[in-house]
């Protein structure tokens, strides 16, 4: 069968204006995501605070708008004034979760100037594993609240007057999983998750809260737990979480790049049980969703497991430090597009994570930091996926694989920056021995021209980046032409594709 790939992109066909917030990221107390990550002072890159210049400016690279902290399993064990106050004052902790050693040298208010500086936003997790409504309440009122209270003098007396005004906070992580500690059935997260949700927004109205959905689309508790919990707190709650990750553990390349597919059934699962506990509370609102953990992930597991299991309460051992090939590249592609295509419900996601654990970003502990294969597709999204997202009515040439039918070759998306005049569609081609040729109407888009056309690609699925070699990096190539309605693109087999597209303006 001969191979194809047609779209039609209307400027009237709108999904949504985008929240800037769909490319935010997590930083976890995991592995060395702070310490020698973020946090390392000493080294030749740090600033007078500690914090590594060199990732400062790979994150400002990425305009990374949201990052979620401190966890992630971590946050369940998680005493928030145990990372506040005086560095000398603060206590060690066993961290339960990853069974390391916890020093808080680097804490809440670290970490606050630290995302002034990386020019991001906090996403900030309570603990409701191990702690409850008080204690989330003590620390909205340590950040939030303006001044005259013990918690919001404490903040004052640490050195910030201005209260720090996070908006956006999840209640608790994973609260299903048995591998939580504080794990909760949904009755009781749904009880503790509305109390705790009534009692911060007495203390500040203007935040937005997260609840807890299930770990992943595969647990048993799925998709019942987001009913059962948002029938207790959907009054007080405006998003729901979702977590998944995909890996290639079976060698299976072709059935890989169709996961995103289980990824747009687990988004479109999560609405329907939203949109059902709405209409059987008679409400007025839709509860959206924070895709707040999302990545490839599978290369790492075994070596975590023998440090955690034979060589526990290490200070930041390496954890999770996946080195991502060039087909994970092609992955987190196919997810950005499916988190854009979904962008009227979906209006925070979260790549976990963002510094040496499952990340774009990788330092060495006493040298320089680079960046892995899949820096590439976030950075081009974060770029250029901010404006309207469009409905591309898509035609493709299909295939099976050993666990998906159908499955689109390319998948595509288009965003339309108004203010810019700009047009960019994302594309990937997931067939792996065929070039396909995209063809895209564009007929309510007169005038607009070719600016250029960015890939992604490499002839080896299995190469990576080092800090040695950028073996899988993007260039411009000249494979797209267009003759002012119709837009011809050759997409090479197995690649990821930006082609931007701006109006051109009749010179006077």
């Amino acid at each position: 069968m001969k191979k194809y790939a047609k779209m039609i992109v209307d400027r009237d066909f709108r999904i949504s204006e985008i929240d800037r917030r769909l490319y935010g990221s997590f930083i976890e107390h995991l592995g060395r995501a702070v310490y020698t990550g973020i946090y390392q002072p000493g080294h030749p890159e740090a600033d007078e605070e500690g914090f590594r210049r060199d990732v400062l400016r790979l994150v400002r690279e990425l305009n990374v708008p949201i990052i979620r902290y401190p966890g992630g399993n971590f946050v369940s064990t998680f005493r928030w004034e145990d990372s506040v106050g005086p560095v000398d004052r603060r206590p060690h902790r066993l961290d339960l979760a990853w069974r390391s050693l916890e020093s808080n040298e680097f804490g809440l208010d670290e970490f606050s100037r630290w995302t002034s500086k990386a020019g991001a936003d906090i996403m900030m997790a309570v603990n409701l594993g191990t702690r409850g409504v008080a204690d989330a309440c003590h620390l909205l009122e340590y950040c939030n609240h303006p001044s005259g209270t013990l918690y919001s003098d404490m903040r004052a007396a640490n050195g910030r007057k201005d209260p720090y005004r996070i908006r956006t906070w999840c209640l608790g992580n994973e609260m299903d999983g048995p591998w939580q500690f504080g794990s909760k059935t949904p009755e009781e997260y749904g009880r503790i998750a509305c109390e705790t949700a009534k009692a911060m927004k007495q203390i500040d109205p203007s935040i937005e809260l997260v609840s807890c959905g299930s770990s992943n689309s595969e647990m048993p508790t799925f998709p019942q737990w987001e009913a059962t919990t948002l029938e207790h707190d959907y009054d007080y709650v405006d998003y729901v979480s979702l977590h998944q990750y995909f890996g290639n553990r079976d060698g299976d390349t072709e059935n890989f790049l169709a996961q995103s597919v289980r990824m747009d059934g687990f988004i479109r699962t999560v609405i329907a049980a939203c949109d059902f506990v709405r209409a059987k509370k008679r409400g007025k609102k839709d509860i959206n969703l924070s895709f707040d953990e999302w990545n490839v992930w599978f290369h790492s597991n075994a070596d975590d497991d023998d440090t955690m299991a034979n060589r526990p309460w290490q200070q930041a051992p390496s954890l999770l430090e996946d080195h991502y090939t060039f087909e994970d590249a092609l992955v987190v592609g196919l997810m950005l597009i499916t988190l854009i295509r979904h962008s009227d419900r979906v209006k925070i996601a979260c790549l976990a994570q963002l510094v040496n654990v499952i990340a774009p970003i990788m330092t060495e502990k006493d040298g320089g930091a680079w960046v892995q294969t899949i820096f590439y597709p976030y950075f081009f999204a974060s770029r250029y996926g901010r404006g309207v997202a469009l409905e591309p009515v898509l035609t493709s040439s299909r295939h099976d694989t050993s666990e998906f039918s159908d499955v689109n070759d390319v998948e595509s998306v288009a965003v339309w920056n108004e203010e810019k005049e700009e047009l960019t569609i994302f594309a990937v081609n997931r067939d792996l021995k065929d070039d396909i040729v995209l063809t895209t109407d564009l007929a309510s888009f007169e005038g607009y021209g070719l600016i250029e056309h960015i890939v992604l690609e490499s002839d080896d699925l299995k190469a990576v980046n080092s800090a040695d070699a950028q073996n899988v990096a993007p260039k411009a190539v000249n494979r797209t032409e267009t003759d002012g309605r119709c837009v011809t693109s050759v997409l090479h087999c197995a690649s990821f594709n930006v082609i931007r597209l701006g109006k051109r303006h009749k010179e006077a």
